[in-house]
């Protein structure tokens, strides 16, 4: 039995080639025409990497489903406790150790609904924008961070409204100003 393949340092044939890798003869190669169009960098003779376009960050999209999952039942907690914001005012208030208690009903119960309505509205735009990075394969875990931050500012002005309205609160400030 004689073996047909080159040895060590020897040169092989296209044919040889083909043969070792148990592939046909090129004379037996038909090439049937792509069936879908191709994309147009790969048209352009630039060759695509499908692994460049679509990277993996299995720990980035971890962090990011996390933190937006907690995000949400923040926003649900949270959410609910502002539509009765007098009481949380109230509280608050005795937290601090203001001496008092809240009144400015009217105003807390428009803020409070305000404040519900832009936490769901900050954590539904901070979700949409990380599900679309997701999906594009770019780095997310910092967008529900940034979310959360600016969501929470616009919130904290809401809440800051009736609490800087109210008689005791503000007394509360007088006195802590006076030397």
């Amino acid at each position: 039995m004689s073996d047909q393949r080159p040895q060590y340092g020897e040169l092989a044939t296209p044919e040889e080639q083909r043969r070792a890798a148990g592939l046909p003869p090129l004379d037996e190669v038909v090439i049937a025409p792509p069936s879908a169009p191709l994309p147009p960098a790969v048209q352009a003779g630039n060759p695509v990497n499908e692994s460049s376009t679509k990277r993996s960050h299995p720990v980035d999209r971890f962090a990011t489903i996390v933190m937006l999952a907690y995000g949400l039942i923040n926003v649900v907690i949270t959410g609910l406790s502002y539509l009765d914001l007098p009481s949380v005012m109230n509280q608050t208030m005795k937290v601090v150790g203001i001496e008092g208690e809240f009144t400015n009903f009217a105003q807390a119960k428009t803020w409070g609904m305000i404040a519900a309505i832009v936490l769901v509205v900050g954590w539904s735009i901070t979700a949409a924008l990380s599900i679309r990075r997701l999906r594009r394969g770019r780095l997310t875990w910092w967008l529900p961070i940034a979310g959360a931050i600016v969501t929470i500012g616009v919130v904290s002005v809401c809440i800051a409204v009736p609490m800087m309205s109210d008689p005791a609160f503000v007394a509360h400030l007088e006195q802590m100003t006076t030397p």
